[in-house]
Parts: C-alpha cells; structure tokens; sequence
C-alpha cells in the first residue's frame, strides 16, 4: 500500500556512519562532582540541605509564608517539624530564646520538639472541659475556661469569699476569676489550685503546699483565688497535689516540688511550709516530662523522650507503688524499666493513694502497688511491686485510666468504661439493682468491691455518648465519689455526696448517689 496514500506519515531513515566501539568507550565523560547530603548532623544521605536552595526557607512547607528568618542547618523533615510546632498553642506563645531551650531539651531536633508537643495535647486536654473529684469538694472547668466549686468549704477551697459551709449542692461560679481563662485545677483536702492559659497559677483554701492532710502551724486561710508569687517566672501547664507535698509542670517538661519536708525524699531539703519551687533533680533535670501524677507520698512523671515515652517515679515506695520491683524509697526519679521488658510505650499515666496505672500506645493498661479491695484488677489483693498488665482487659483498647483511693476506672475507645478495686460509697457506679434468672429484681450490695475489672452498666443506661474522662477522689481520709465527663460536655456524678460534692440535689437523708445522675452544669 502507498503510504503517501494512506496519509500515514514517511519514516526517515538516515545513514549513521561506523565508529569503533572503542572510539565511543574512550570518550570522555564530564566528571560531577559528588555532593554528600546532610539531615541536621546526620551523615547518612538523602536529605536536602537548606543551603543548596536557600528560597526554600522564605516559604512554609504548608505553602504558607514562614515567619521565620533561613535556618541553612535545617532539612526538609526539620523544617516540616519546625512549621507543624508553629501551629501548636503553646509554642505560639514562646519567645526565640524560649523555644531554642525547648528544642536543646527535647535533644536539639524539631522533629522531636514536635514528638513533646504531640504527646502533651492528649494528657493537658487544654481546649476540654474538665471535671475533679476532689476530697470533700469538687471543681468543674468549662471548654471556655470558667470555674465552677461546690462541696466542703470549711477552709475557703471553693473561692467564694468566705469560710461558710455552702450546703446547697449546686455548682457555682467563682466571679472573681472572671477575664481569666482557666485550663487546669487540682483538689486536694481543704485546697484547690488552678492554671490560667497563661501559665499563671492561682490557690486558694489552705495556704500550704506541703501536708494537706492536716493543720500545720502558722497556716492562713485563702477564700478567693490567689496568684502564686514564687511561680510567676515559671509558665505552669500542669499541677499535681499530693499528700505532703505540691508538684508544678513547666511547658519545657520541668518538674517543681513545694514542701516534701526534711527526709530529703525528692532530692532536696525543705520545709513543710516552703512556699518556693524547687526543680525535680536527677534523671528528668535534661528529660522533658509530659504529664505528671501524685499520690500518696510519691510522684509519678511521663517523659519524652527519643525513643518513646517512659515513666520515671519518685518518693515513698511502700506497697511497690514506685514499680522497681522492691518497696525501698526512692530520692530521685527513676525509669520504670518493666514496660522495656512488656514492650509497652506508656502514654497516660495515674497516681492512686497507694497504686498506680497506665495506658499503654497499644491500649493495655498495667496497674501495680498495693492490690488491696482489687484496685488492680487482677482478681486478688496482692501487691505488685512492678507493672502487670490487667489480662481481663485483653480484649478492650484502653484511652484513658483514673485512680483512687483503692480504685480504678478505665475509658475505651468506644466510651465504655470499666470501674474496679474498693466499692464504698457506691463510688464504683454498678448497679444496685440486679435481674435474677426468674426475672425477678434482685438488691446487689453497692459497696461491693471488685476484684477484677466490670463494665459500668449504669453509665451506659443513662449516657447515650462516648465518656471521655473520669475524675474519681483520690485521698484515703475521705469518703469517695466519681465524675464521668462525655465528648458533649455533659457531667454524670455519683458516689459519696454528704458535703454536696456531686452538685446535685439528693432525696432528704441521702447521703450518696447510688446512680449516676446529670450535673446541671454547662461545661461548652
């Protein structure tokens, strides 16, 4: 066929004249030189260096406008790292010179800066709402930052102004911290401490950081909250109140003691009525901590660190509360090194009077220390003096855990919630109420305690959303009560309510609340 006919296109073919094959192997190639690539003190290649393309600085690596000045140190990762911190709330609010100690803590490498600030969200819930059981009076944080008391007030630990017991249950707002944005609290008997969104922390009740348990001489009474002087240079995001003793969070992952007393059991000798911080010594001083929980007598600390997050204790190791594998007493933190040997990452951590719990990446929860009532949920009352994962939790993926006094509480990630350990004051929120197999109504014993862990049937009854978080008391001299807070802001309240701690309104005579009941409180 004419390919001219066709329309198809004529090929055209052109002689290449002969050459020697040798002629083309002995022809020279250009020589390029070879460029060894960095990643931020990283010989290994594969990385770009800023240097080779300086305008790479000038934009984001979310294709915003950097406000930063080039780094010609920082790779692509570094530089993807350094803008996603831009975006967290806490680095916003960092001068230079702060975040360049922040990144030289967390192992000079933003990526890792990133890992600190990740990590932290989850344990601080900044933007939340929040709810605390406290010993004797409770306190609940709205989403926008107001403050609500209600309970006990025989010390002013409620911030109204006055020492009069304010028997109607009710929760109340404090006025005088309105314009002030609260992220934070903590309870402990007799006291109640908060932290603003700008790391200042106010107290109130008490004048005391050391032993809250009982009157120490020369203690005065707060009743409006007051700002903490000697933690003023410190930006506080969290505080955890312990028996004898006050422990502050800096944002750089610092931990601060008040008031241990003279043993020298955190590493310092103080007074029981020291009134000035004293940074945690030892392991965590170049360790940033992302969460902290206190006891009785002891301090647990989350920290972060390069090649995951570990738990580090501190203090009295009565019961094998500090998970070392002894009951010996510890001056000054020391990595829980059992979860190396569970291959566990912990990622949420909680302090009880006598025994201690976490939740780990995977969701498993490992409790240990003093089993008694069956607060670890092994089905017996021994102690363990090193974390033991809780088997009859094998089948639920844990994301939140809560201590007591004696007791435990789990959160799944559906919402469920699991509840286990000693059963006073119906604190456990079972039912007290049971079906028979004749389909007859049968009473169950409230202050039953549960040896292993049971699902809070009652919860799931009256909540139609996920819960999201449970505050529990956690103080031995006290009668306990329980708060489930759900995604939506509402706050369920059960357990011991004979000081007006669970902020609802009880028949005459009642002094518990044997069923979850809503708080009318709007916590959004």
């Amino acid at each position: 066929m004419d390919a001219t006919a066709s329309g198809t296109p004529t090929i055209q073919y052109h002689n290449i004249p002969d050459q020697p094959i040798t002629t083309i192997v002995a022809t020279p190639v250009p020589a390029f030189e070879r460029r060894q690539r960095h990643c931020f003190g990283d010989s290994s290649p594969g990385e770009f260096p800023l240097a080779a393309n300086p305008s790479i600085a000038t934009c984001s690596f979310f294709r915003q406008h950097a406000n930063y000045a080039p780094d010609f140190e920082l790779c692509i990762t570094e530089l993807a790292a350094l803008d996603m911190c831009q975006k967290r709330a806490l680095f916003k609010q960092m001068t230079n010179e702060e975040r360049q100690y922040l990144k030289q803590r967390c192992g000079g490498s933003w990526k890792l800066v990133l890992k600190f600030l990740l990590a932290g969200e989850p344990c601080l819930r900044r933007d939340k709402p929040k709810a605390i059981a406290g010993p004797g009076h409770s306190i609940a944080v709205t989403s926008k930052g107001a403050v609500y008391t209600f309970g006990s007030n025989k010390s002013g630990q409620l911030g109204h102004g006055t020492t009069e017991e304010e028997w109607e249950p009710l929760p109340l707002p404090i006025r005088s911290l309105q314009g002030i944005r609260i992220i934070q609290a903590a309870a402990a008997p007799d006291r109640t401490m908060l932290i603003s969104d700008a790391g200042q922390v106010y107290a109130f009740g008490k004048d005391s950081f050391g032993d809250t348990e009982y009157v120490v001489q020369g203690t005065n009474v707060v009743t409006t909250p007051q700002l903490v002087e000697s933690l003023k240079h410190i930006y506080v995001v969290q505080v955890a109140i312990g028996n004898f003793f006050t422990a502050v969070l800096s944002r750089e992952g610092r931990v601060y003691t008040f008031s241990w007393g003279k043993d020298e059991k955190l590493g310092h000798l103080t007074d029981t009525n020291d009134l000035c911080p004293h940074p945690l010594l030892g392991a965590l001083e170049n360790i940033p901590v992302v969460q902290i929980a206190a006891g009785y007598c002891y301090l647990l600390a989350l920290a972060c660190e390069p090649n995951g997050m570990q738990v580090y204790s501190v203090g009295c190791g009565l019961g094998g509360k500090l998970g070392h594998g002894s009951r010996a007493d510890e001056k000054y933190p020391r990595r829980i090194e059992q979860f190396q040997l569970l291959n566990l990452e912990p990622v949420v951590v909680a302090a009880g009077a006598w025994h201690a719990a976490v939740v780990g990446r995977d969701g498993r929860v490992c409790t240990w220390g003093w089993g008694r009532y069956g607060c670890l949920g092994h089905g017996n009352e021994d102690c363990e003096s090193v974390p033991k994962v809780v088997e009859s939790l094998s089948k639920v993926k844990a994301v939140h855990v809560a201590t007591g006094d004696y007791t435990t509480f789990v959160v799944s990630e559906d919402g469920d919630v699991y509840s286990f350990g000693c059963g006073e004051s119906a604190s456990l929120g079972h039912h007290t109420v049971a079906i028979a197999a004749d389909g007859q109504p049968v009473q169950v014993n409230r202050n039953a305690h549960v040896m292993t862990p049971e699902l809070v049937t009652s919860l799931m009854d009256k909540v139609q959303e996920r819960v999201v978080q449970i505050s529990l008391t956690n103080s031995i001299f006290w009668n306990a009560h329980t708060f489930a807070l759900t995604e939506s802001g509402k706050l369920y309240a059960f357990g011991a309510a004979d000081k007006g701690q669970l902020g609802i309104e009880l028949a005459e005579g009642q002094t518990e609340g044997v069923e979850p009941v809503m708080v009318d409180v709007d916590l959004n």
